[in-house]
């Protein structure tokens, strides 16, 4: 067990509210830092994430991985004992998380006022499509609309086929980002000002009330996509495997069928790169001497360097490259990460031993924690936990509920 000397959020109560994704993301970030994360789910089924690309047993790796270093209670929120012991553990909490769709909490009577009146301390997080506000603000919503909204599906494929997604439910990873560093943002403030001679006065509601759009987020990474539009009339495409305005730099296949990514387009670099591929004639070319060139004849320069690659492995590749400077790297499959030094060195692939359907538990790699503390990730002090597994510590132990108000909270015996 990690010392929590080393854990800088040790002593921070976080009560999520959250399914699926963006908000348990930044319930993941918070824990992994120490806080205590106490993740509600509903009775029987909990968190959908838990069978979303479950391919075996009766819990997916993708909720094992989202929810680590959390503790697992299920209450009915349906029922007033269940709302009851919601308000309850704000009332015990730094910071609630949620990413309903607008208007639930409210609805369920545990909106900001409400959350309010019980913790005028509480900061309350909420993720949603698009926002608390606007004229969208309570349509419903996943990544997949919110990443082609703010404007990232239309750059990603290539340009003489239909947009597609990224690998990964980007835009509710970047909207989990946002949502802790709002969390965190917010409770600096707060114990800043408690900090200071005289005691400040307590933020107000608004200022404690973080509100995340996944499609903002999105388009908060979006770099000049929009300026670049009204100051020149410009409109990003899709451009495969390149950087839009920038060459070469793209993916190019080796003889053993693997694939490297090859950056090489600083000036300095450019001129290495060619010299490497033995074609100094495009290196001294005087029209490819600087970017706005090279992107003109990017098909000619990817074209060549493929065929440099083409009839070497990656390893000499990545080797001759190497040698002479150039920025590159292998395109790594899930194997590739788990032999690579880089991540072993610096405990980026933690392994335990867990239930996957078999007869006997397997051991599994789960990605370490970022940000690095220390020169290596901190250890996954546990994986996302068995459905209810903290019920009754949380429960009895910090609210003191009996059997019987158990039994109420969890499964809303008593009606609503």
């Amino acid at each position: 067990m990690i010392n929590d000397t080393a854990l800088p959020l040790t002593g921070v109560r976080v009560l999520e509210l959250g399914n699926y994704i963006a908000a348990p993301t930044a319930g993941r970030l918070l824990a992994d830092f120490g806080a205590e994360v106490i993740k509600v789910e509903r009775p029987r089924t909990g968190d959908e994430l838990r069978r979303w690309r479950l391919y075996a047993g009766e819990t997916s790796m993708l909720y094992r991985t989202i929810n680590r270093n959390k503790k697992s209670i299920v209450l009915d929120l349906r029922s007033r004992a269940g709302r009851r012991a919601v308000l309850d553990l704000a009332a015990r909490s730094d910071i609630v998380l949620e990413n309903f769709r607008p208007g639930t909490l409210e609805k369920w009577n545990l909106g900001p006022g409400e959350l309010d009146a019980v913790n005028p301390d509480l900061i309350l997080t909420r993720v949603s499509a698009f926002g608390q506000t606007g004229p969208l603000a309570e349509r419903p919503g996943f990544a997949a609309v919110a990443e082609a909204m703010g404007g990232l599906r239309e750059l990603v494929g290539e340009p003489d086929r239909p947009p597609v997604r990224v690998g990964v439910s980007i835009g509710d990873s970047i909207a989990g980002l946002y949502g802790a560093f709002g969390a965190m943002m917010a409770l600096f403030r707060r114990e800043a000002g408690r900090a200071t001679a005289g005691a400040a006065p307590r933020l107000p509601l608004s200022s404690r009330v973080i509100d995340v759009a996944l499609s903002e987020a999105v388009l908060s990474v979006m770099e000049s996509l929009v300026p670049d539009h009204l100051a020149y009339g410009v409109n990003r495409r899709r451009v495969g495997g390149r950087m839009e305005g920038i060459a070469p730099s793209n993916a190019y296949r080796c003889a053993d069928d693997s694939s490297v990514v090859i950056a090489g387009n600083g000036d300095g670099i450019y001129r290495r790169l060619m010299t490497t591929i033995g074609r100094p004639d495009l290196g001294d070319d005087g029209d490819l001497t600087t970017n706005d060139g090279r992107w003109d004849r990017r098909d000619e320069l990817d074209a060549a360097i493929g065929a440099w690659t083409s009839t070497r492995s990656r390893a000499t590749v990545l080797a001759e490259l190497e040698a002479a400077q150039v920025p590159a790297g292998p395109i790594f499959t899930a194997a590739d990460i788990c032999q690579d030094d880089q991540f072993g060195a610096r405990n980026m692939i933690q392994y335990f031993s867990v239930d996957t359907g078999d007869t006997q538990p397997k051991r599994v790699g789960f990605p370490g924690i970022v940000p690095v503390l220390g020169g290596a990730s901190l250890p996954v002090r546990s994986l996302g936990p068995d459905l209810g597994e903290h019920t009754s510590e949380i429960l009895r132990g910090l609210l003191g509920l009996d059997s019987a108000e158990l039994a109420a909270a969890t499964t809303g015996v008593e009606g609503t």
